[in-house]
């Protein structure tokens, strides 16, 4: 029974996740805007999301000693590939940071979390509805 609540949840749970570690890397690019030479990082929310919600996530290997050898493919199933953005056009100081592309892609990510949000107190309140039996 546990198992399958989870699995109910697990999507709501793992998208919340992502966009709340996406609004922590859009916010640093935003306060680095005027540090010299700082690149713009995000990473692909689809590509992060899909690859959290497969099935068997590798696992890091039991290891004795700290020279024993881990997979390289990512053992954390959240874990995203920050990437460099590509600038529109790049300061004179090397500042990739475009502000009103950061501030756009923040608040699209602001609001999709909210939404998020939304969607799983729905999902708890249909829940608790059917065992209560309202």
């Amino acid at each position: 029974m546990l198992g399958r609540l989870d699995d109910y949840f697990r999507p709501q749970e793992t998208a919340l996740s992502l966009r709340s570690q996406r609004q922590e890397v859009l916010a640093s690019n935003i306060a680095n805007n005027d540090t010299p030479g700082y690149k713009a990082r995000d990473f692909d929310f689809k590509k992060s999301f899909e690859a959290a919600l497969q099935k068997n996530p590798v696992k890091p290997l039991v290891a004795t000693d700290s020279r024993h050898l881990q997979p390289k493919e990512s053992i954390d199933p959240l874990s995203k590939a920050l990437l460099y953005r590509n600038p529109r056009q790049s300061g004179i100081d090397g500042n990739t940071v475009d502000m009103n592309a950061e501030m756009a892609a923040f608040t699209d990510n602001a609001i999709r979390y909210q939404a998020g949000i939304t969607f799983m107190q729905k999902r708890v309140e249909s829940l608790r509805s059917a065992l209560t039996g309202q």
